[in-house]
């Protein structure tokens, strides 16, 4: 039991009593402990039962929750609740777009308690017929069932990271000096996981028998064979396959099972590809591979079968980017919007973490669901900002703002307010449902406008939670490149959004990135390395990163713009 996971088991309470149609004035003040647990900056494995008192909106019957959830992992109103609701039904309330009050219609109307009825209901068009569905929910939630279905078994890079790392030092501790590397998807540090992979050096029965005995790892002796484990990591769904190779293939297999299938299809000359040299040259590790093939290195994360091997051919794959370029932090929030700490407390540390500027960009007026500022607020911030850049000078904040891009593309306030930002992130966070046509033009129209620095996360996107909606990414870069407006790379490990795959096109035709958190709290500033994952993925550089500018170049940047 962890923070997080508390906050969880309180947001299923509340999602249960609106389903069970419990007393609307609980639910309401549920909400409102949840909300006050959300927003403050304490661990609630760590606070006291004094301390949790006195926190705002949390009663008696809430404290007594949470300290049962600490002790127990659950609190008798939870076990009440989930006891009189159909197991399927919790799936189904996890389904985007679809609230409690909506389940509970389906429930009650025609019996779903599944989500395979509720599919079976969609395409035979029940759905539709309910008064507050229609045609529109219907096929949205078609939609969502079968992204939640594709994505089953799958894990964000960033959850699954330290997941992985650990159990490779249990196998390390298993089969002492014996070559072990992971190896798959999770090498090239693609966004998505779908299998946990691993490469040992030996063919020992024995060390197959020790891994076996581990019961983190459920072996399925039906997939696996005389040199791979295959199954399923327990308590993750996540299959994983475990490979074991003769000491001496070690690096030959290392790079075989790392890259993607196209890379090891793509011709290195006329007749041979990159896996039948891995047959053919004899190397101890892969430098000298390359070395061997009179080609550059190329770095594990770009090996996925675009242009990468030609580039190396010609000495072209340039130097990536590393965290360590990055001097500041750009599209940040505070409390101001729906920022979990202060400006001060978000500014102090970023400066700490060792950069040298903070943008902030709390979200504008239209976003009220996220405290958007209205322009008094503005004003008041931009007040605090000038004061505190005096106070923690050579430190710079700059003023920002997450502008939303409304339906017609336009941004949200009025001229004499833009002018007042150092820079401004233009992004969508409202009407999502578009085609491709209206999408595109909405980004064009919001780029084309002057007070346009950055688009933030171009698509919207919400890996394994929600598709993007669809835009030309080509169409969108050029306009990008003819107003001189920068496309974020947002390090959200949820969003990774401008996508990898458009980094290299972007470069190309002269438009920078910016590789942002979207931070709401200081934990937030942790993404970063994800942001320059697959920044690297992409081919990304540190003279086309907009924040690898340093203080005295970024303010000449923006002050540019403006004029």
């Amino acid at each position: 039991m962890d923070h997080k996971t508390i906050l969880k088991k309180l947001k299923l309470c509340i999602q249960l009593m609106e389903l069970h149609d419990e007393n609307s004035f609980k639910i309401r003040s549920y909400q409102s402990a949840l909300n006050s647990l959300e927003r403050g900056e304490a661990n609630i494995m760590e606070l006291s039962d004094s301390d949790l008192a006195k926190i705002n909106g949390v009663g008696k019957s809430i404290q007594e929750a949470i300290i049962s959830l600490k002790q127990t992992e659950s609190f008798p109103l939870l076990d009440e609740l989930i006891s009189k609701t159909p197991e399927g039904i919790l799936e189904v309330l996890q389904i985007k777009g679809l609230g409690p009050k909506k389940v509970k219609t389906l429930w009650t109307e025609l019996g779903i308690t599944s989500t395979h009825e509720l599919m079976e209901a969609c395409q035979s068009g029940k759905v539709a017929k309910i008064k507050g569905f229609g045609e529109k929910t219907q096929d949205s939630i078609i939609q969502n069932l079968e992204f939640k279905a594709s994505n089953s078994g799958k894990w964000l890079y960033a959850d699954i990271e330290e997941t992985l790392e650990s159990l490779t030092k249990v196998i390390e501790e298993k089969v002492v000096n014996v070559q072990i590397a992971l190896v798959g998807e999770f090498a090239r540090k693609m966004e998505i996981i779908s299998q946990a992979e691993w490469l040992i050096g030996s063919q020992d029965s024995k060390i197959k028998s020790l891994i076996q005995e581990d019961s983190t790892f459920e072996v399925d002796k039906s997939q696996s064979g005389p040199f791979t484990l295959r199954g399923k990591l327990k308590d993750f769904d996540l299959s994983f396959a475990i490979y074991f190779t003769s000491p001496d293939q070690f690096a030959a297999k290392k790079y075989a099972l790392s890259a993607s299938p196209l890379h090891l299809q793509t011709l290195v000359d006329d007749k041979e590809s990159i896996a039948t040299k891995l047959q053919k040259v004899d190397f101890g590790n892969e430098k000298e591979f390359f070395s061997k093939l009179e080609m550059q290195y190329i770095p594990v994360e770009m090996r996925e079968g675009y242009d990468e091997v030609a580039l190396a051919k010609e000495d072209k794959i340039p130097a990536l980017l590393e965290e360590s370029d990055l001097k500041g932090i750009l599209h940040n929030h505070s409390t101001y919007s729906d920022g979990k700490h202060t400006l001060r407390q978000m500014a102090e540390a970023c400066r700490d973490l060792g950069y040298e500027y903070l943008g902030i960009s709390d979200h504008s007026r239209t976003a009220f669901y996220a405290g958007g500022l209205d322009i008094e607020a503005v004003e008041k911030q931009h007040q605090e900002i000038d004061e505190l850049n005096k106070e923690m000078a050579p430190f710079k904040i700059f003023k920002g703002i997450e502008s939303d891009i409304l339906a017609d593309g336009s941004l949200d306030y009025p001229e004499e307010t833009l002018k007042s930002f150092d820079f401004i992130v233009s992004s969508v966070h409202s009407i999502l449902n578009m085609d491709i046509k209206r999408a595109t033009s909405r980004l064009v129209t919001a780029i084309e406008n002057p007070y346009t620095t950055i688009l933030g996360h171009p698509t919207g996107r919400l890996l394994l939670r929600r598709e993007g909606y669809p835009i030309d990414h080509k169409t969108v870069i050029d306009a990008c490149a003819k107003h001189g407006v920068v496309i974020e790379i947002n390090a959200n490990p949820w969003r990774l959004d401008l996508d990898w795959r458009w980094v290299r096109y972007a470069m190309e035709q002269g438009v920078k990135l910016s590789i942002n958190p979207d931070a709401h709290e200081i934990d937030g500033y942790g993404d970063m390395k994800y942001g320059v994952l697959v920044g690297r993925k992409g081919g990304l550089t540190k003279e086309m990163t907009l924040n690898a500018l340093s203080l005295s170049e970024i303010e000449t940047y923006f002050t540019g713009r403006r004029k």
